[in-house]
Parts: C-alpha cells; structure tokens; sequence
C-alpha cells in the first residue's frame, strides 16, 4: 500500500500513461471536451464539478488518474437540464451531445459528449449507440428517497442487451422500456420524492449508484488544479470522496488490475 506522501508522480505517468500513449491521448481528448464545456457552463451560469474518480484524481493528482480513462462532471437537475437545452447550439463540430433525445437506442440516463474525431468500444454498446467516439460523462443529481434508487428499475435495459446481444428485438424492449421509466415512473418517483422532503442528494434514476450526498458539502463551489486547468470541486471535496471512496488518499493495494480495458479505440486525424 503508498500513501499519498510517498507515491511518486513521475513514476505513474512513466507507468500508465506517458506522453504519447493511447491512454495519455484519450486523456487529453476528453481534457479538451471538458475544456469546451467549462466555458460553456461559465457562459450560461450553469454550476458543475468534477464527480467520482475525476474528482478523486484531482484532488490526490491534480489530474487524471494516471490509469484511468473516463472523465465525470456532475450537476443539479435543474442545471442538467438547462445544459442539454443549450449544448447543442454551442458545442464546437467535433463535440457531439448524446442523450434519450439525440440517440433512439442510447438508454442510459446520463449525458455524454462525445468526440467525433476518435472511435471507442466498450461493453459492446457502440454496435448499437449512434455515437461511438471518446466520452465524457454528465451526471444529473436529485433529491431522491434512496428506496426509490434502489427498485434498479432500468437495470433490465442492461440484462436485455446482454442477453439479446443488441438484437433488433431487444433495442425495441429496450426502447420502451426506457421510454416508460422516462416518462412515467421515474417523473413519479421524483414527484414522490420531492413531496416527501427528502434532502437525500443522489445520482438520479436510472443511473446504478447511490451514494447518499449533502448539499451543503458541494456548495459553495471551490475550483482545483486539473491538468492545468482551473476546474470546479464541491466545497467540501474531502467528505465527498469520503462517501465515494472511504480513505481515498491511499493508492489502491493492486495496481496490475486497475484499467478499463477499452475493447477498441482509434484516432482519426
């Protein structure tokens, strides 16, 4: 086990991710998108922050987790909402926006955006999904009774897919589905939940974590180093990643298991 006074930064990159390794620029595409959307965010004043291992690798890295190869924003519901109305009209062409409304077979119940110049597989979802490029994701966060969370009502739209093997029959069960969870049961268990008074802060429906938060640790916003930008952290990062991740400054005891494992990813200059 490293403690994060130890651990030598160098030697990770040297590591995982060295300049000019296809993790390295996976990185530094979605360093670029999250560059677009900051000042997207900063020109329509819709708060965001770093979320799971993005904030993680800020906060003990200043930067991505050397080995990691996703990157994750979170926000409100309501500012999610106002995002995907705006994103459109401002991404540049490169940036894809990819939601319920812009994909009819993407079925999670995040936001991504996606680059158009790069191709990614993973999971076998870009067999079916119209947008296959590398990805940052946007997670929407509600006020939510955590039973709600916990029915794991669109955990069948991934059993379906497995078991259809992305059939055409399974996307249109998979389809309904989504469009049943979307515009009835999920829009009732979030008038439930708010009706309740709940202050139980949490990724919303639809999405398989559930991790319990407070308002009062993400605002007011605070910005940290990430990559050299200056990026948008919950005040209080350190009880967030408490909750995520427990005692998220030690480095994980096996470093040999620690990757993704991207099936496929390719670059189009």
């Amino acid at each position: 086990m490293h403690d994060n006074a130890t651990f030598d930064a160098a030697d990770l990159r040297a590591r995982f991710n060295p300049e000019g390794s296809p993790l390295r620029r996976q990185q530094l595409v979605m360093l670029d998108m999250v560059r677009v959307l900051d000042g997207i965010c900063k020109k329509h004043g819709i708060p965001y922050f770093l979320y799971g291992g993005t904030l993680l690798g800020a906060i003990r890295h200043n930067g991505f987790i050397p080995w990691d190869d996703d990157l994750d924003v979170a926000m409100l519901r309501s500012d999610y909402q106002r995002l995907v109305k705006v994103l459109p009209d401002e991404l540049p062409e490169h940036i894809v926006l990819q939601t319920n409304d812009t994909d009819k077979n993407y079925f999670f119940f995040i936001a991504k955006l996606r680059d158009k110049r790069s191709y990614l597989s993973e999971d076998g979802f870009d067999t079916v999904f119209k947008e296959h490029g590398i990805f940052i994701d946007i997670f929407p966060l509600d006020r939510l009774l955590p039973w709600t969370q916990r029915l794991r009502l669109q955990s069948l739209a991934y059993n379906i897919f497995r078991s259809g093997n992305g059939s055409g029959a399974a996307m249109r069960r998979i389809r309904a589905l989504t469009w049943f969870n979307r515009h009835i049961s999920f829009p009732v268990l979030r008038t439930i939940s708010r009706l309740s008074g709940t202050r139980a802060l949490m990724c919303d429906l639809g999405i398989p974590f559930h991790n319990v938060y407070d308002l009062q640790d993400i605002f007011p916003l605070t910005t940290h180093d990430f990559e050299g930008l200056q990026l948008p952290v919950p005040g209080n990062s350190h009880h967030m990643l408490q909750v995520m991740f427990g005692d998220y400054m030690q480095l994980p005891r096996d470093l040999d298991n620690v990757y993704h494992h991207v099936e496929r990813l390719e670059f189009y200059d």
